[in-house]
């Protein structure tokens, strides 16, 4: 062979390495890492938006939505709750799942590279509820997610990571079952995405520890610990014995909110105005720096304007007007003064309250100095966490007051009409997280058979379980009490 044949050999495959090289990185980059936009369909109404649409956090926190469908079916024992193994895949942990919805409200899928679910401000801001046990739920964005178990959700991701079943032969040979991947993608997700996948989610063990702490009860539906999540997330601060689990609060009508009047966010006070606490729980599902800063900040204020203009919802069911005249006379004379004042969405030292201070012990100034940093760091501004210690708990808005229980910051009573009560009156034992709406009392059923079978047993002897504290109004005569609550349902 002449050196001229040999070079031109050499040339030509040198141009097939290099075609190989480009067609390889183009099919690696649209199948791995191209962003495709959401179906119009997401983004037609802001409702629908609110339930289904990305805030960017399938970047970082997204599962590819292979994996996310098959796990129930691999591994159907380790979704858990109070002990016992739950029926019905994800529905069992109570997310708000619409009929003819592919996935619940509150978790969004999207493709970047690979279709993957993740979740948005709607996982725990949607109720439901039914007028009774054969009727079906109505959903309510904004509103606490009462029926949610989102700590036995993230326990059974990890929980199913740390499984050695959770592996490519596994895996594949389910998703297989359900669906046909083409050449790449079976590549793709047996070599990448499921490796890749277990990782990351191990990764999160260490972040998690707290929530498997024998010593520590579990959440229950309908309740986070929001500052450890913060605090263990955000600045990775080691993990303490602090405990201060509290209700899903409602997002609706946030323009009451308003800075330059002293009202506070959160139910401590400890962020300052509603801006900052969409930001910051938008940043807490992405579980790291947004990908596109111009696209999560704009995520953010469509969010900001949305919930501020989103109206309370109105009590659906029939109302005593003549008793609730009555009840308006006894609101103005025994709850206005905190609830109905100046004194509204401003922090009241916890002495006056007397509630649960598991809460308060969870945050302190250091921790929001540090967060504050963080976010700052990440070239994102807004007001930011209050950088002082907190003396107490919000006296709250009472704007659609009876979509909000159970009531106190920790969910530990569980309708208005025990919150009226003395606390050696209330309610020791109950069970959270059933939808059936108990008209009377104003709350949720909870000691029902159905609700024991589907909800969370809460102990209120129980560490951050207290239901002490707020006894106001325990004081009125039966027939006031029944008077009061029926206005209640009017707000």
């Amino acid at each position: 062979m002449s050196m001229r044949s040999c070079r031109n050999w050499f040339r030509a495959i040198g141009v097939v390495i290099i075609v190989t090289i480009v067609v390889g990185g183009v099919i690696g980059y649209d199948r791995g890492f191209r962003e495709r936009p959401q179906p119009d369909w997401v983004t037609a109404d802001f409702e629908t938006r609110f339930k289904y649409g990305s805030i960017g956090a399938e970047h970082d926190a997204g599962i590819p939505y292979w994996i996310f469908y098959v796990l129930p079916r691999v591994f159907p024992e380790k979704l858990t709750q109070d002990g016992k193994v739950l029926p019905g895949g994800y529905a069992a942990l109570g997310v708000p799942w619409e009929q003819g919805q592919e996935l619940p409200a509150g978790f969004s899928k999207k493709t970047i590279g690979f279709p993957r679910v993740a979740n948005n401000c709607a996982v725990c801001h949607t109720t439901s509820y039914r007028e009774s046990p054969d009727a079906n739920p109505v959903f309510v964005v904004g509103g606490p997610a009462h029926t949610t178990n989102v700590e036995a959700f993230f326990r059974y991701l990890i929980d199913c990571a740390k499984d050695p079943r959770f592996n490519a032969d596994i895996l594949m040979a389910e998703i297989n079952r359900v669906t046909d991947l083409d050449l790449i993608d079976q590549l793709l997700y047996r070599f990448f995405v499921i490796p890749i996948t277990k990782k990351r989610l191990l990764e999160r063990e260490q972040q998690f520890a707290w929530i498997y702490r024998p010593d520590f009860p579990d959440w229950g539906r309908g309740r986070d610990d929001a500052m450890n999540l913060t605090k263990y997330f955000m600045i990775g601060a080691p993990m303490d014995d602090t405990f201060g689990p509290t209700d899903m609060p409602s997002v609706w009508n946030l323009k009451k909110y308003v800075w330059d009047q002293g009202h506070r966010m959160n139910y401590a006070g400890d962020s300052s105005d509603a801006y900052s606490v969409i930001m910051d729980s938008a940043l807490g599902l992405l579980g790291a720096a947004p990908a596109n800063k111009q696209d999560f900040v704009g995520q953010v204020q469509w969010l900001h304007s949305y919930l501020s203009e989103l109206p309370p919802p109105k009590y659906p069911f029939a109302i005593d007007q003549a008793k609730a005249a009555e009840g308006k006379t006894l609101f103005d004379a025994n709850c206005a003064s905190c609830h109905a004042s100046e004194l509204t969405g401003r922090p009241l030292p916890l002495a006056e309250v007397g509630t649960d201070r598991g809460r308060l012990d969870s945050w302190n100034k250091g921790a929001a100095i540090k967060a504050n940093q963080v976010v700052k760091e990440m070239g994102l501004e807004r007001r930011g966490l209050v950088e002082e210690d907190l003396i107490g708990y919000v006296a709250p808005f009472l704007d659609g007051i009876w979509l909000k229980a159970p009531y106190l910051h920790n969910g530990s009573v569980p309708t208005l009409r025990d919150l009226l009560e003395p606390v050696g009156q209330r309610p020791t034992v109950f069970w959270r997280g059933y939808d059936v709406y108990d008209q009377a009392r104003v709350g949720f059923v909870t000691d029902t058979p159905a609700a024991k079978r589907v909800g969370t047993k809460l102990d209120t002897g129980s560490k951050g379980g207290s239901n002490q504290g707020h006894e106001f109004g325990t004081g009125l005569s039966e027939a006031e009490k029944d008077a009061l609550v029926e206005f209640l349902k009017t707000l």
